[in-house]
């Protein structure tokens, strides 16, 4: 079930929304793509630069790409095309948070700590596809691959991971 706000809908909501902090956010969740697009959220997970986030579709790939490995979308954002949080997995992304992902606070080589670990955005842009539409709808579709908000990076980015680790729910993200 798609949630179907109007683009201008989207608009105006978004920007009476709180900014995030640029220095240090936190993860609000932490999100596993399984086979046949089911999802397990569980409260904390194992991270490496071999297997990425560990339990996650990404690691049984042939040929992953390293660029994609992990990705994370602005939590309230979310929240605002699903509609409630039962719907904020449906998404796709892995790590769900409180931190402004924009090409201007955190540029491609950004380094982030989350728990023990650590990551690197990654160049890769993060654009909505096909099952994003399905999901929360056209508006939001074509509201997030918008070049107005293209800085923003409202569908997300993507890290990879540089140094192995536990990360959980509720774990501040500082750059480093």
């Amino acid at each position: 079930m798609a949630i179907h706000l109007s683009r201008d809908g989207i608009e105006a909501k978004f920007n009476q929304l709180a900014e995030s902090p640029k220095d240090r956010g936190v993860v609000e969740c932490v999100v596993l793509r399984l086979p046949e697009e089911q999802r397990e959220t569980p409260q904390e997970a194992e991270v490496s630069p071999e297997g990425g986030l560990h339990g996650d579709r990404w690691g049984s790939v042939t040929t992953p790409n390293v660029r994609a490995q992990i990705s994370m979308m602005n939590s309230h954002f979310l929240r605002l095309v699903a509609g409630s949080d039962e719907r904020i997995s449906l998404a796709g992304d892995n790590l769900l948070v409180d931190l402004d992902l924009s090409k201007e606070n955190l540029p491609a080589g950004t380094k982030l700590q989350i728990g023990t670990a650590t990551f690197e955005v990654t160049d890769l842009p993060h654009t909505g596809c096909l099952k994003f539409e399905r999901r929360y709808g056209t508006d939001a579709l074509e509201f997030v691959n918008s070049e107005a908000y293209a800085s923003k990076r409202l569908r997300g980015l993507f890290v990879r991971v540089t140094k192995p680790g536990k990360i959980q729910v509720g774990d501040a993200i500082h750059k480093i």
